[in-house]
């Protein structure tokens, strides 16, 4: 019943639609009407700008770090707490609050990685930085940054222990998981890349100009 009850918690913890509930509370916006309709953190940036952007990532990002920490905050070592953070992300995408939609789970996903490892974290964040650097892309830097996390967990387990505990092969499945599921949400600006008609950020070496 604990296990269950956690569950539904980082379910719920996920499901906390950041960007919908910002944009009514304190811009009457509803953040679907409007840019890509996502609930994320990038349509937040692109629809009510940089500061509530910059609240709602910290939101979707703590939404997975208390998920994932709720284990360890009740005392329950029965399963690895990956798996709570898994719950947040499917409430994060899935969010019972907005009919079941939401956003595309990369800032919820960092989370768990803060809360589970947090040198791994640091470690990512720098690669979806410089991936954004060079792209100029969120959506291109979230998919980029997502495959090279994944590889990073078979490599840094057996070189660099000390940022990724050694033969971590749950997290690893994990990351294989989560990955393709990011791939799937982003498949409509795959499309937009091909295209040439994908939203740019104002820096980097592609930025919109």
């Amino acid at each position: 019943m604990k296990i269950i009850l956690l569950f539904l918690a980082a379910y719920l913890l996920g499901s906390i639609p950041s960007g919908v509930w910002i944009g009514k509370l304190f811009f009457k916006k509803d953040i679907r009407d409007f840019g890509s309709g996502n609930t994320g953190t990038t349509n937040t940036f692109r629809v009510l700008g940089k500061k509530a952007g910059i609240v709602v990532m910290a939101m979707d990002i703590l939404k997975g770090t208390l998920a994932t920490s709720l284990p360890m905050i009740f005392h329950e070592t029965t399963l690895n707490p990956l798996w709570f953070g898994v719950a947040a992300i499917l409430g994060h995408t899935f969010s019972i609050f907005v009919g079941f939609k939401g956003g595309k789970a990369v800032a919820t996903s960092a989370g768990m990685l803060l809360a589970y490892q947090p040198l791994f974290f640091l470690y990512s964040t720098a690669i979806f930085v410089v991936a954004l650097f060079v792209t100029s892309m969120v959506s291109l830097s979230s998919m980029i940054a997502a495959v090279l996390i994944t590889l990073s967990t078979i490599f840094l387990s057996a070189i660099a222990p000390v940022i990724l505990p050694t033969h971590d092969w749950l997290l690893t499945i994990i990351a294989v998981a989560v990955t393709a599921f990011i791939f799937y949400r982003h498949k409509e600006n795959i499309q937009r890349i091909k295209d040439g008609t994908e939203n740019k950020v104002p820096f980097g070496l592609n930025k919109q100009k």
